[in-house]
């Protein structure tokens, strides 16, 4: 990789950091129990996205679990019983991650979260209204028989009609710059912390404070959004993010290949670029939610590079693995002749990073970016060994802060591929971190020009789930 930091689209900035320098790839409390003891409402209709089931265990102190719910700002609704009580959890709290803080409580028997049954992980015959996807812009989403046609896209859209649309129940971590969390076509798509409400206190003890949805490495901060009125900074971060699951079907803008999912901030690129001291702790950030809350990591998206080989790296992604999180990465923009560089001669961190001696697997995706016609982008990094899969990465268009842009690079052919692990995910919840994997790349298109240039020798194809 080359010093110095890569912008996508083709856009340079210049810093000068002592540490390794890491760049972008791409050109109130509730008495006790429940409404009826305590004097508060019910809700006459409590909304599935945050309520829990919960049977408590026999005899179980009343003040404890009056304690327990507090920590969730949640209440029990209607009268409490011996057998299932429906739990309405605070605003923000999603019925995952409420069940999943419940169950740790040695007070609670079992807790579930309360679906509707109507909208989960599938959605049947979904087309996509979104702008940008109806005007033609978005070939990248298209396949061999959507509207509109285009072969070498992911064939999201035949994913869509079949009723693929993922699920809110999958994580994926962003690690990258911040993303516009609020943007409207990624509101509701995004982790809201409940084991940690903001009052200045580490409430879960990870040694982060009010991390609401997610951490600021860069800054040392809580605020994953730091773009202002431009979102200059953070604008690669919010494009990485739309890919992998900008709302489809609310009739604007784009649509990532997850209609739903829920994506967390492991920001640690800001202005001049990121250091190594703080990818690894944004990679370890996730390992950890995932130990300590039992949330559904699935992948992480890794769209920048930079530096040689580190121990630490490896070590941290190989954490990762270990706990059935994939890390998906650019395989990197290079070549002085405009080819690309070959990976397998001059390795390309982090995506070079292989985990099987420490997992058992290799956890790392590399991809490489291909052209709306097919074609190898130029400026995309290519291997036989070392780069697994090709997607779209050329004129891609997505979020950006307050509005959409279109970019190109690795970065953008990167999280096509981590929005395929969510989707994956979401239609077969029990899959290891392998099995998504393998799945991806034994569902591969073959392609002519990553033949002998990946390990595939083919393209990402989401329909094939």
């Amino acid at each position: 990789m080359r010093s110095g930091i890569a912008l996508s689209p083709h856009r340079r900035r210049s810093a000068r950091l002592v540490r390794v320098v890491l760049r972008v790839e791409s050109l109130e409390d509730r008495s006790l129990l429940s409404a009826g003891l305590d004097g508060m409402w019910p809700l006459a209709n409590p909304s599935a996205g945050n309520s829990v089931l919960v049977q408590f265990a026999d005899g179980a102190d009343a003040q404890k679990v009056q304690g327990l719910l507090n920590t969730l700002s949640a209440y029990v609704d209607g009268e409490y019983s011996s057998g299932t009580n429906l739990v309405i959890l605070g605003q923000g709290i999603t019925a995952d991650a409420g069940a999943a803080s419940l169950q740790s409580s040695p007070l609670v028997v079992y807790a579930e979260a309360n679906r509707d049954l109507e909208s989960t992980a599938i959605r049947k015959n979904a087309v996509s209204n979104d702008t940008y996807y109806s005007n033609g812009s978005m070939w990248n989403m298209y396949g061999d028989q959507t509207a509109k046609v285009n072969v070498f896209g992911s064939q999201a859209g035949e994913a869509w009609a079949a009723g693929k649309t993922g699920s809110s129940s999958v994580y994926v971590g962003i690690i990258d710059e911040g993303f516009q969390f609020d943007h409207p076509d990624l509101a509701g798509q995004v982790w809201t912390n409940p084991f940690d409400p903001v009052d200045g206190k580490d409430n879960d003890g990870n040694g982060f404070v009010d991390d609401v949805h997610g951490w600021d490495f860069a800054n040392s901060d809580n605020t994953i959004y730091d773009g202002g009125a431009t979102g200059s900074q953070d604008n690669h971060g919010t494009h990485v993010a739309g890919t992998i699951g900008a709302r489809g079907g609310n009739g604007s803008g784009v649509a990532g290949i997850n209609w739903n999912v829920t994506m967390i901030s492991g920001k640690f690129l800001g202005s001049n670029g990121g250091t190594l001291a703080n990818a690894v702790r944004a990679i370890d950030y996730f390992t950890d939610l995932k130990i300590r809350h039992g949330l559904n990591i699935v992948a992480t998206n890794n769209s920048w590079g930079g530096g040689g080989f580190s121990q630490a790296m490896l070590n941290a992604i190989t954490r990762a693995a270990q706990q059935n999180i994939l890390f998906i990465a650019a395989a990197g923009n290079g070549g002085a002749d405009g080819r690309g560089d070959n990976n397998d001669l001059v390795p390309s961190y982090p995506s070079n990073y292989n985990t099987t001696a420490g997992a058992g697997y290799d956890a790392v995706i590399a991809v490489a970016a291909i052209t709306s016609s097919g074609a190898k982008a130029s400026f995309s990094n290519f291997g036989a060994k070392t780069v697994d899969i090709a997607a779209p990465g050329q004129g891609i268009w997505s979020t950006v802060a307050n509005g959409y842009s279109s970019y190109s690079g690795t970065s953008m052919a990167t999280p096509h591929v981590t929005g395929a692990a969510a989707l994956y995910a979401s239609l077969h919840p029990n899959s290891t971190a392998r099995q998504i994997r393998d799945a991806i790349l034994r569902n591969a298109i073959p392609t002519a020009s990553m033949a002998r240039k990946s390990v595939t020798g083919g393209r990402l194809d989401v329909s094939r789930f």
